[in-house]
């Protein structure tokens, strides 16, 4: 599949991954954007906590994909290269 269809399927909670990483037992997924309150959540960071502060008391955190690494830990924030965004062979994965 391509990296648009993959896309669209991290965007409708699916995981993805790619038959030629050489790492096995990776994937993408999406954690969706929600809205923190002081007092109300766990903010994680001082500076997460200044915004909501300068916002009324809420922080909007926006959509973000992640990667599970090969280590079996989840990387934030994960960014497609060129490569990965121009190949065809991207799989959904079933179960992890």
């Amino acid at each position: 599949m391509t990296f648009s269809e993959a896309l669209e399927a991290v965007k409708n909670g699916k995981a993805i991954t790619r038959k030629g990483w050489n790492g096995k037992n990776q994937f993408v997924f999406m954690t969706p954007g929600r809205t923190l309150e002081l007092g109300k959540h766990d903010i994680w960071t001082k500076h997460v906590q200044e915004v909501a502060r300068q916002n009324g008391g809420k922080v909007v955190i926006q959509p973000y994909l992640n990667i599970k690494t090969v280590k079996n830990e989840i990387q934030i924030g994960w960014l497609a290269t060129q490569s990965d965004m121009l190949a065809n062979d991207w799989e959904i994965v079933e179960t992890f």
